[in-house]
């Protein structure tokens, strides 16, 4: 009996070798919960810089605080856009809506695409929405290293305190450069780093050579600023054609 058992085994060996049941129709499982574990973590630094942790969505109601177009002045940041009624606007990190729905109005026969990597946020963005009767605002689930919008269709991609979050900045500003229009712009809207009188935590400032360290390299380049804000940075980009992306070498 013990001799039979033996041969099974050795036969078992042979024919079924161990990564058989585990593997088959898959291809390298190992490699799928690596590249799943780097899309969902993303890198903690990025040029120097310390990637900031995206706010929570509970952290909501200060995005739409009282106090925020006095200290922002965000009516005179929607005037520095200079948008055209029937322009597509990203409102990247939009948050719970509090620019999607200015922005929507001064659109009303374009589109604001509301991109968030948390639902929940998109859900206040759809109420909030619904209550103020705007039909042309689309909530867009991201990733966080994919926004999920249209190649070639977008005029402008508006990113206010944001960028400084993203887990993912190669991947982001590559799909941001694809989605952009013939005129298409970046507007990047950051806490100025350079002022230490500015009341925003160092993580949540960037500067605007750091800015530019990181945009440049990624196929941007800056065509215009706005220095009238009291807290913040404007800078406007458009895709740079003459860069050649290196991952595609």
């Amino acid at each position: 009996m013990l001799r039979w058992s033996f041969w099974l085994v050795f036969i078992s060996a042979l024919c079924f070798p161990p990564w058989f049941g585990a593997s088959y129709g898959k291809e390298n499982p190992r490699k799928d919960d690596q590249k799943k574990e780097a899309e969902n973590t993303g890198r903690t630094h990025y040029m120097g810089r310390t990637i900031a942790v995206t706010m929570h969505f509970t952290g909501a109601p200060w995005l739409v605080r009282e106090s925020r177009e006095r200290e922002e002045e965000c009516s005179t940041l929607l005037k520095a856009l200079k948008l055209k009624p029937n322009d597509v606007v990203c409102d990247m990190g939009c948050g719970n809506g509090f620019y999607a729905l200015k922005i929507a109005k001064l659109v009303p026969q374009g589109k604001v695409l509301g991109v968030d990597i948390q639902p929940e946020m998109l859900r206040m963005l759809r109420e909030r929405a619904r209550v103020s009767k705007l039909k042309n605002i689309e909530p867009v689930l991201g990733t966080l290293s994919d926004p999920k919008l249209p190649a070639g269709q977008v005029d402008l991609v508006f990113c206010v305190d944001a960028y400084h979050e993203f887990s993912h900045p190669e991947k982001m500003l590559k799909a941001i450069r694809k989605s952009l229009s013939k005129k298409g712009r970046l507007a990047l809207v950051e806490f100025r780093e350079e002022d230490p009188l500015v009341p925003i935590k160092p993580l949540h400032k960037m500067s605007k050579q750091q800015i530019l360290k990181e945009l440049i390299p990624n196929g941007f380049k800056l065509v215009e600023q706005f220095n009238g804000l009291p807290w913040q940075h404007v800078m406007f980009f458009s895709r740079d054609d003459a860069w050649q992306d290196p991952s595609a070498e």
